[in-house]
């Protein structure tokens, strides 16, 4: 039986991969070949992506495939969403793309619902939840800077989309990807114009939309010459990781909530179609786009980046934990000591993430957290109770009955946030595969390369090669009263 090969890369906000795929009938094995940093720049007071980093770190990754000598079908790529770099006449990137969480878009979304349009009015016409970060409010903050970028800019490329471009020298808008800016129209696809408009933006910035499997071009000669490879494909694959993870989740039917977690935690439901609504509209539920045609109904939670924050000052200060040594410092810690919304300004992007938590806690009257092992517990349980609140949410919005919460990605590995979470919202988590992005990202190209035809197909393939891990809810009558403190506190 042949055997096909894919490269995946996947790129997240703290981290990319190069993963080699292979397939071979229906059995799926993966093999990270490279691993590499992808650390915001800070400068001048601007956050900002090094793009010229990372496509160095895709050419590395080749050259790393190319040497173990297979005949690869193709590459994809899938990065976060939101983000975008800008490319001149000339085909040359114009400096370095901002990052999402660079300081200039606050308060800017509050100020284009004053001058330009109602909140309600924009979720009217996007479906996609308000934050401060949409490209939306990147482009408003940008032309009302009159920045450099984008008053040269022949055409903007969303992150995927530009690195694809690096490889290649053809320009795409990968339809996923795009769904994350706050510009489209749900039921068309389509950028809206109007959007487009009263933003003061062209149209013709933009490149072609295309759909998740459809070819971009194939590497550049001069980039063969240069790592000494052969012309290989690249394919627009879900250029969004949370839809390539999405399309990863192994699940039999359609009663099933999804939670993508990682740096982000991103929660919901698939859909068949756009649901834009009053009760949508109230609780700010996004709608970006999947697979074949699906709707990923979500709401994006600030996810472990508090606890990688934690980590990271806790570094600073001479103290490094391993994985076992932070469960085990949380299970010894005090029980719903004290709670936080994960979601609170306060902790978007801190420069003393634990200082961070303390004054919420104060703000809030709480004892604040005292040793890391409270600080960490804390974070679980205060996530695990934020999911519940969300799962109640999409539990009003589901046309099908939720039965279980699929949790893939890496956080899908935390075995005591998985217990925490099956415990808040009562139902049972299904927890793997951890590299839903990379495994969506592969079969995206084998469905383009006509292995499968259909995303159910795809999930079938996954469902027989992973073996998730299987959590039941435990302790409801102390868990729903936690939830019912942690919702005053919030609220507060």
């Amino acid at each position: 039986m042949d055997s096909k090969y894919f490269i995946a890369f996947d790129l997240g906000a703290t981290s990319g991969r190069t993963i080699l795929g292979t397939l071979t009938g229906d059995k799926l094995t993966l093999e990270e070949v490279t691993r590499f940093p992808n650390q915001m720049l800070q400068l001048n007071g601007h956050f900002y992506w090094n793009i010229f980093s990372l496509y160095e770190n895709l050419k590395k990754g080749l050259t790393a495939v190319a040497q173990k000598k297979v005949p690869v079908t193709s590459i994809g790529i899938d990065t976060w969403g939101v983000d975008f770099a800008f490319v001149n006449e000339e085909g040359a990137l114009i400096g370095l793309p901002y990052a999402y969480r660079d300081p200039q878009t606050i308060g800017k979304k509050e100020e284009f619902f004053e001058k330009v349009m109602s909140a309600d009015e924009l979720y009217g016409k996007t479906g996609i939840q308000h934050m401060d970060f949409n490209s939306i409010f990147q482009l408003y903050t940008l032309k009302q800077r009159k920045d450099f970028g984008l008053t040269h800019a022949s055409r903007l490329l969303f992150m995927p989309d530009a690195l694809s471009y690096l490889l290649t020298g053809k320009m795409v808008t990968e339809y996923t990807i795009a769904s994350t800016s706050q510009l489209l129209n749900p039921e068309t696809r389509k950028l809206d114009e109007k959007l487009l408009e009263v933003l003061g933006v062209s149209k013709f910035l933009f490149a072609d939309m295309v759909e998740p499997g459809a070819k971009v071009g194939m590497l550049t000669e001069d980039l063969c010459e240069e790592l000494q490879i052969e012309p290989v494909p690249v394919i627009a694959v879900a250029g969004h990781d949370t839809a390539s993870a999405v399309a990863a989740v192994p699940a039999a039917n359609k009663n099933f909530a999804y939670l993508s977690s990682g740096t982000w935690s991103l929660m919901g439901i698939e859909t068949d179609g756009p649901v834009v609504n009053e009760k949508t509209t109230h609780y700010n539920i996004t709608n970006e786009g999947g697979v074949d045609g699906t709707i990923r109904l979500l709401k994006n939670i600030t996810g472990m980046w508090i606890v990688e924050q934690c980590l990271k000052k806790w570094h600073k200060e001479g103290t490094d934990y391993t994985y076992p040594q932070m469960v085990e410092l949380a299970q010894a810690a005090r029980p719903f000591a004290c709670f936080i919304n994960p979601d609170d300004p306060g902790f978007t992007n801190p420069q003393d993430m634990p200082k961070a938590i303390c004054e919420y806690c104060a703000r809030t009257g709480q004892n604040a957290p005292q040793t890391h092992g409270e600080f960490i517990r804390v974070i679980f349980e205060s996530l695990a109770l934020k999911y519940r609140e969300v799962l109640d949410v999409f539990r009003e919005l589901s046309v099908n009955p939720i039965e279980k919460l699929h949790i893939i990605g890496g956080g899908s590995r935390n075995k005591l946030l998985n217990q925490f979470t099956s415990n808040a919202i009562g139902l049972p988590v299904v927890a793997g595969p951890s590299e839903a992005s990379s495994i969506g990202n592969i079969m995206l190209q084998a469905k383009a390369a006509g292995v499968v035809s259909t995303l159910q197909e795809m999930r079938n393939v996954i469902s027989v090669n992973v073996e998730p891990d299987y959590f039941s809810p435990a302790d409801a009558e102390v868990w729903n009263e936690a939830y019912q403190k942690y919702i005053s506190i919030i609220k507060k």
